[in-house]
């Protein structure tokens, strides 16, 4: 394996790590990195195998953790791997972020969330929402389901804004100044 194989794959171990750590760490806030790692992957991983395992990944392991030390039920079903879905679709996106600057990942940023945001929320209100009766099988339930999760979507605009800055914006800065070209050696 090359080295810069392998430094990716040591920076993606370390990324998958963090970010399963945080969501430890700041349950039930739920202050997670996961949808801007996976805008992140999809837009600067080159290998794209590489791109959809960093959330996929993050959030398994992060799952485990949560139903190994009964922090929270860790696995509960359909939904939640409609979620994990949700992330490959997010990724899928990040395709599509070609030119990093400011506005372009804030743009993408706030896609995402709202991706996440409706898909998720449809989710909920087709398979775990019949067996849990907060809304009703209708429009207006699924109405009242969506309204129901803009707090979440307002505190994940933010959150994933933040994330993708920090995921962003470090990547453009190690590439700026981190990462410098060695001369040939003769």
């Amino acid at each position: 394996m090359k080295r810069q194989d392998r430094s990716l794959v040591l920076i993606a171990v370390l990324m998958v790590i963090a970010a399963a750590m945080s969501r430890l760490f700041f349950y039930p806030l739920n202050y997670s990195p996961v949808i801007a790692m996976a805008l992140f992957g999809g837009s600067v991983i080159k290998d794209k195998k590489i791109a959809f395992a960093l959330p996929l990944f993050a959030m398994l392991l992060s799952d485990i953790f949560f139903e190994v030390f009964n922090i929270a039920t860790g696995f509960w079903g359909w939904g939640q791997l409609i979620g994990y879905g949700i992330f490959a679709i997010i990724t899928l996106f990040g395709f599509n972020l070609k030119k990093i600057n400011i506005f372009n990942v804030a743009g993408f940023s706030v896609m995402s969330s709202l991706i996440f945001f409706f898909l998720s929320n449809t989710s909920f209100w087709l398979i775990d929402n019949p067996t849990y009766h907060l809304y009703t099988q209708d429009f207006r339930g699924y109405l009242n389901s969506l309204i129901g999760g803009l707090p979440f979507l307002e505190k994940g605009l933010i959150i994933d804004l933040a994330y993708s800055s920090v995921f962003f914006g470090g990547y453009v800065l190690m590439e700026k100044y981190a990462v410098r070209k060695t001369p040939a050696i003769a």
